[in-house]
């Protein structure tokens, strides 16, 4: 009997993991950009392990480790632990309520001493797309009926509220987008029809005053009402369909809206919406006003200071850039968070709109072979996976670049394989990795 010796090569997809490994070096590279200072000792500072760029270095060849692991096992493994590995991730989303920091208003990290933090939050979206996939994947699953499309919501769902509660906005958003895998796989649009009316609702909420934007609902629903005049008549539920939806639009913007924003929502984030939309916010009490303070540096009268200088960076950047090392906004830290969550900025000063063009092109190349290696599987599993891949993804890129240019609030999610953070770049690469796993298996029976 032969003995199966493990290939890293057989089957395997390189150019997803070609373009990831361009990606990690410009964010190394950018990490540098921004945060080194003239003067310093760069070799010193690489063998140091101590600057910011060192450590995401180290963290980009901690993640090619696990690569290299991840592709010499079975893909079989992925599907047999995906029940076990949402277990673990809930587990460890739990352990941050006894043991976290509170780091920059969040309370999901856990520290290990001085040198290493854990986000729990980040590390679980990649068990909650293996148990997505698991469970749409189960011959028992009918995902056309609303009990299954019911579960497959909860699973994502749940560490979303886990991470409300560790006042964690940003993360608990992007769990919203493994709706997108259940949209390929059969959830009906209209959902999405309805998801997209309530945002484009709460967004005129902000916007027009309570009583007028109640008036103006109530004139679109006369104005139904008069338009379907003749189809009411024969059928009389489709005018209490019309009253239906009128009471729960004008009940969403008087209060379900006002209910989020006062006691979901921090105050910080609240103003930070409103900063978006360009309307002014006035805190309820003196404790919001102090927490809005504190969250700006003590800029009270700029609140949206990072974003201003941050459209300030990327405007400056021209049409080819400063060069790298040359731009004056993020090499003297105008801009706050320019390694973590404004990284683009400094991708944008240094290279110009048409070095952002260029990079956007490599996440919209790696986007499109995730999709193509998606449509190309055999088990449903793995076709989920790869599209829950390919929406975190696409949800972090879209609302990083917004947020930096003043597009989206800042609600503190990182730029994939660019921003600064170990466990974030774990995160991504795990992914992917696993991606390009099951796909190279893509010829075995159905999973």
């Amino acid at each position: 009997m032969s003995q199966r010796n493990p290939s890293i090569s057989k089957g395997v997809d390189w150019s997803p993991v070609w373009i990831w490994f361009v990606l990690c070096c410009i964010g190394v590279t950018s990490i540098f950009a921004a945060t080194y200072h003239d003067g310093d000792n760069i070799m010193q500072g690489v063998l140091s392990f101590k600057t910011d760029y060192s450590r995401q270095l180290l963290f980009f060849v901690f993640s090619g480790i696990i690569g290299t692991f991840i592709l010499l096992t079975d893909s079989k493994f992925f599907t047999a632990t995906a029940n076990l590995g949402y277990a673990f991730g809930i587990f460890l989303m739990l352990l941050v309520f006894p043991f976290h920091s509170r780091i920059k208003g969040t309370e999901s990290i856990i520290k290990f001493g001085s040198a290493f933090q854990l986000q729990p939050a980040e590390l679980c979206k990649i068990f909650v797309n293996l148990a997505l996939a698991k469970y749409i994947s189960r011959i028992e699953t009918n995902f056309t009926r609303p009990r299954a499309q019911l579960i497959a919501a909860a699973i994502c769902l749940f560490p979303a509220v886990l991470s409300v509660m560790q006042h964690e906005l940003g993360l608990a958003l992007v769990y919203f987008s493994f709706f997108l895998v259940m949209f390929r796989e059969g959830l009906p649009s209209s959902f999405l029809i309805i998801g997209f009316s309530l945002a484009v609702l709460v967004v005129a909420s902000l916007l027009l005053e309570p009583n007028t934007l109640a008036i103006a609902l109530t004139v679109i629903a006369l104005i139904a009402i008069y338009i379907l005049r003749k189809q009411i008549k024969r059928h009389k539920q489709i005018l209490l369909l019309i009253v239906v939806i009128w009471i729960v639009c004008v009940g969403v913007q008087m209060f379900v809206v006002r209910f989020m924003f006062d006691h979901v929502l921090e105050p910080y984030q609240v103003k930070r919406i409103y900063d978006t939309i360009g309307k002014d916010y006035t805190p309820k009490n003196e404790a919001a006003a102090l927490e809005i303070e504190q969250k700006s540096g003590g800029k009270k009268k700029d609140n949206n200071y990072n974003v201003k200088q941050s459209k300030i960076a990327i405007g400056s950047g021209g049409l080819i850039g400063k060069g790298l090392l040359k731009g004056t906004q993020t090499r003297y830290d105008f801009v706050p968070e320019q390694r973590t969550d404004f990284i683009f900025c400094t991708i944008g000063e240094g290279f110009g709109f048409l070095g952002s063009i260029v990079f956007l092109g490599i996440y919209l190349l790696l986007l499109w072979r995730i999709v193509t290696i998606a449509e190309r599987q055999r088990s449903v599993f793995s076709r989920c996976y790869a599209y829950g891949v390919a929406s975190v993804y696409f949800f972090h890129i879209v609302i990083n670049m917004c947020m930096t240019m003043g597009l989206a609030p800042v609600i503190g999610i990182p730029l994939p394989f660019i921003s600064y953070g170990g466990t974030s770049l774990l995160t991504f690469s795990t992914m992917l990795f696993v991606l390009v796993r099951l796909d190279a298996d893509r010829q075995m029976v159905l999973r």
